[in-house]
Order: C-alpha cells, then sequence, then structure tokens
C-alpha cells in the first residue's frame, strides 16, 4: 500500500525539479522531503529520481508514477471535500419518516428549516405509521406514536416531543358544540365516526379510554383517515374522536371540544438514528421539530 502523504511529497518535487524548492512550498526541511522520497523509493523498490545539475528529474519509472499520483491525488481531493461537506451537511441525504396527521401539522416548517438551511441535502420523506422491525429498514429520523416510556432499539435515540390530547369534532349544530370540555362518558351514545383504518395504537388508546370511561362505543361509519371522519362530520353523518393535531385545520361548520374524565393522550417522539444523530441536518431537523412541538402544546394550553 503507497503511502499517500510521500505521493505528495514525490509530486511536489517532481513539480518543482529540486528537493530544496518541494521543501520550501510544503514547508519541510529539505532533509524531511529527502526521507519521504527514499521511503517512497523502497516502497515501491524503483528509482524514481535522478540528479539533474542542481537539482532531480524524475526517471522513466518516476515520471509513470508521477502521472498516476496526479490522478490518485485529485480523487482523493474530491473524496476530502465531499467528507467536509458531509461533515458541515452541505451535502447527502436525511430520510425522514412522518406519520399522517403529523405530517400537515409540522412537516411543512421542518422541512423549510432543512431545505434553507442545508439546500445541497436530499431530503427524502416517507409516510409510515409504524416503525419497522428491521433496523436497516428504517428512516434517519422517524416521528412517530408510542406508549409513555417508549424504547427506540439498539443503535436509536426517542426524543419526546408532545403529549397529544384528544378532542371531539362535531357539527356546529350539536349541543355540546359550546362546551369547553366534554366529558367522554357522554358521547357514548353519539353516532361515532371511525378514524382510523390501520387499528393502531391511536385507536387502542381511544377504545381504552373508553372502556374506563364505562362504554364502548359504537361505529356507525368508517373512515380511513382523520380528514375523511371530519368530513363526514361536516355532512352531518356523525361526531368522531381524534388527537388535537388532527383537528388543526378543520372546517367552519365543524368544532374541537376537549374530551376529559378520561382524557385520551397520545405520545410523539422523533427517533433518531445514533449514526446521524449529530450530522447538522439531522440536529436542525430535531431541533425544528422541538420548537414546532412546543408550538403546538402551547397552542393547547391556550385553547
Amino acid at each position: 500500500m503507497l503511502d499517500v502523504h510521500r505521493l505528495r511529497v514525490f509530486r511536489s518535487v517532481v513539480a518543482s525539479g529540486s528537493i530544496g524548492a518541494a521543501a520550501a512550498n510544503l514547508g519541510y526541511t529539505p532533509s524531511a522531503v529527502s526521507q519521504h522520497v527514499s521511503a517512497l523509493q523502497r516502497e515501491t523498490g524503483l528509482k524514481l529520481l535522478a540528479r539533474h545539475g542542481r537539482g532531480v528529474r524524475p526517471t522513466a519509472a518516476g515520471h509513470a508514477l508521477a502521472a498516476q499520483a496526479d490522478g490518485v491525488l485529485e480523487r482523493l481531493g474530491e473524496a476530502e471535500s465531499m467528507v467536509a461537506d458531509l461533515r458541515a451537511g452541505r451535502t447527502g441525504s436525511l430520510s425522514l419518516a412522518y406519520f399522517a396527521s403529523v405530517g400537515s401539522a409540522w412537516l411543512p416548517d421542518v422541512v423549510r428549516v432543512v431545505t434553507t438551511q442545508f439546500p445541497g441535502v436530499r431530503l427524502d420523506l416517507e409516510l409510515a405509521e409504524h416503525i419497522p422491525d428491521k433496523s436497516e429498514d428504517r428512516a434517519d429520523l422517524q416521528i412517530c406514536v408510542a406508549q409513555a416510556e417508549f424504547e427506540a432499539g439498539s443503535g436509536f435515540t426517542a426524543h419526546h416531543l408532545i403529549d397529544d390530547p384528544y378532542v371531539a369534532v362535531l357539527p356546529r349544530s350539536h349541543r355540546f358544540a359550546g362546551r369547553d370540555e366534554i366529558e367522554l362518558a357522554e358521547l357514548a351514545d353519539e353516532s361515532w365516526v371511525d378514524n382510523d383504518f390501520a387499528r393502531g395504537w391511536c385507536r387502542r388508546n381511544l377504545l381504552e379510554a373508553c372502556t374506563a370511561a364505562g362504554f364502548s362505543p359504537t361505529f356507525h361509519v368508517e373512515a380511513h383517515d382523520y380528514a375523511t371522519a371530519v368530513a363526514f362530520v361536516e355532512a352531518g353523518i356523525g361526531m368522531t374522536v381524534l388527537p388535537r393535531l388532527g383537528a388543526v385545520h378543520l372546517p367552519h361548520a365543524t368544532v374541537a371540544v376537549p374530551v376529559v374524565r378520561p382524557t385520551p393522550v397520545r405520545s410523539i417522539y422523533a427517533v433518531v438514528q445514533d449514526a446521524v444523530a449529530h450530522t447538522p441536518p439531522a440536529v436542525a431537523a430535531l431541533d425544528a421539530l422541538r420548537q414546532t412541538a412546543a408550538a403546538s402544546r402551547a397552542a393547547v394550553v391556550a385553547a
């Protein structure tokens, strides 16, 4: 294996035409330059330089090696530049997975921050309701819903962002629409619109809260997402209960009212791969998520 540093020194000697000139250009002593060239000749088993007047000139083997060294050093320089760009976040990619309701509520701010600060970074977005079982299938950063004290698994770190309370979305003409809050048990006999086709943790969380309130909701119509469920409410088909983030953009004919006793709450986390956690784009994305989550939390308190 050739020593790259010695190749650089040798290439400088060939370009300069003398040991002394190369030493001056490199900031070395002539003795140090001679030692590097001698070591390179021992490594290659070739005579690379011959004396010429007061200087030196490359032998035929030296000419050939110098030509090859130009290409090697150029490619190495490109690689070093790429590494510097990656460290500074000027290039590369960041994969980010998110679930539906947080996509419209938070993702625009996060994407704006990352693409503004790091225009050379490719941001790969993926809609994902669950964390993949295999670590190699996971995104660099995933926004997910999980139970309290969630463990992200080896090689990943979970950052708690917010606890998202549930609200009842009702037509403005509903008898409960003017309330500051609704006890969950008061909704037992309402026409419920389901809103979670995935039957994931968010739905289980709601059903457990209803059980704690002493009833099991009867879903009269099934929607596969929050937006469709809200549209059904707007049409007067029934009411639906969903996390507050899913009720950020409501039609004028509907209203969101907090449910209490008990209040279902889902916890939202950002799960980051440890391998990319300290890269500038990942740090910026996590910071933007924290700020956006804090703004959402403040809005909930103000409401």
